[in-house]
């Protein structure tokens, strides 16, 4: 692991818990973090690939890819928009909402052996600090 200053730096800690994520959600699908994102953000009515990239801080290019790789392996459809024809939706399908439910599960089998490994008053800590640098503030 990198070190700054003789200590691990933030960047190669959160990577280090990642990798615990990312093993946990593998075990289950074929899809990276960024796809579960997509998944994540698409509305039950769908979402234009622009909203969706807003959504998630992204470009409309770089979210469209990701779309049409959930295409490809089933886990979302593109629709035309039905109140504007030259328009086009994004929908997550059964398998996408599987997908969802599956990595949800894999988070809570994660933080559960994160809570066993430092003890629940820590782990509880960890995450409202999270919590608060997540939301900026």
């Amino acid at each position: 692991m990198s070190r700054v200053n003789g200590s691990h730096h933030v960047a190669a800690l959160l990577a280090a818990l990642l990798d615990d994520v990312r093993a946990a959600h593998g075990r289950r699908l074929d899809l990276r973090v960024s796809h579960l994102r997509v998944l994540d953000a698409c509305p039950p009515d769908g979402a234009g690939v622009g909203d969706l990239a807003a959504r998630l801080g992204m470009t409309a290019q770089g979210c469209g890819q990701l779309v049409n790789r959930l295409v490809d392996s089933g886990h979302v459809e593109v629709r035309r928009d039905p109140d504007d024809g030259r328009a086009r939706r994004v929908l997550r399908t059964a398998a996408g909402d599987r997908a969802l439910t599956e990595f949800e599960q894999a988070l809570v089998e994660v933080e559960t052996a994160w809570s066993a490994r430092v003890g629940a008053g820590r782990y509880a800590a960890f995450r409202e600090v999270l919590t608060e640098l997540g939301a900026g503030g």
